[in-house]
């Protein structure tokens, strides 16, 4: 069979030129979605040929994914009750356990996990992070919670990951591998996540894509995101507009949150 170059958009296989049929079925590379090939052999035979464009695309893919999803808050970020996005930093106006006795709270806590509940044991990772609880602080046995938790589907766990793996803290540090944590748990709608892709983006230098990240933690109602892009003005590494609209979007989120009854609430010190 001879390696004949095709178009990438035809119904035909890269590699050898046969064509689509019902007896042939071809399927896209996976990587890239640019070619079809009508079998693994002709998939690795035109693997050197397509490298470098498959390589190309599938970058491209990933920006646009990266950017893309994870616009709105995730849905653990609202109040069951009011339904009502909930103030950020979110442990400071949120409470989920009784404060009041920490034996309740543990038990409360070890039996969803029991039941494999990735929220609640996502919660007990963060319990031996910071040993509470009446716990002794174990990173290592929090990175293993957490890490549970993110295989169950915990976006909070990702980012708990990616905070352990940037710093080093219970696990071998690996900045490439926070990023990647961060960029899964932002594409579901972290605000932390996006906001700290931002600040990476900014540290390597590359102020276009930081600013991209931080507009969209910004309208999300991260204020953090919102100061980072007026110091990058008054440094001229980001434009008049780009921090108009981070302001614009970050009060527009602020006016989301805002109720009658947390007001109330406030007012009366809860």
């Amino acid at each position: 069979m001879s390696c004949v170059p095709v178009d990438a958009a035809a119904d035909v296989c890269a590699n050898c030129g046969e064509t689509g049929s019902d007896a042939v079925k071809l399927k896209n590379c996976t990587a890239c979605r640019l070619v079809k090939y009508c079998g693994v052999d002709c998939q690795r035979a035109h693997r050197k040929q397509h490298k470098k464009a498959c390589k190309q695309r599938a970058a491209e893919l990933k920006e646009e994914q990266l950017y893309s999803q994870g616009r709105e808050r995730q849905e653990g970020d609202f109040c069951p009750i009011c339904t009502l996005p909930l103030p950020l930093p979110m442990n400071e106006h949120s409470n989920t356990y009784p404060d009041n006795d920490a034996a309740a709270q543990l038990a409360m806590l070890q039996a969803r996990v029991l039941k494999k509940d990735p929220v609640a044991i996502n919660f007990l990772g963060e319990k031996y992070c910071h040993g509470s609880l009446g716990l002794q602080k174990d990173m290592r046995k929090a990175v293993e919670l957490w890490t549970e938790a993110a295989e169950l589907g915990s976006i909070e766990a990702l980012f708990n990951l990616g905070v352990a793996y940037y710093f080093g803290d219970g696990v071998e540090k690996n900045t490439a591998k926070a990023v990647e944590l961060f960029e899964k748990a932002a594409m579901h709608g972290n605000v932390e996540s996006r906001h700290n892709l931002g600040q990476f983006e900014v540290e390597k230098g590359n102020y276009d894509r930081a600013v991209r990240h931080l507009l969209i933690s910004a309208k999300m109602g991260y204020k953090g995101s919102v100061e980072i892009i007026k110091k990058m003005l008054m440094a001229g590494l980001a434009t008049k507009e780009q921090y108009t609209v981070a302001l614009k979007g970050y009060q527009d989120a602020l006016e989301e949150m805002k109720s009658h009854d947390r007001d109330e609430a406030k007012r009366l010190g809860y």
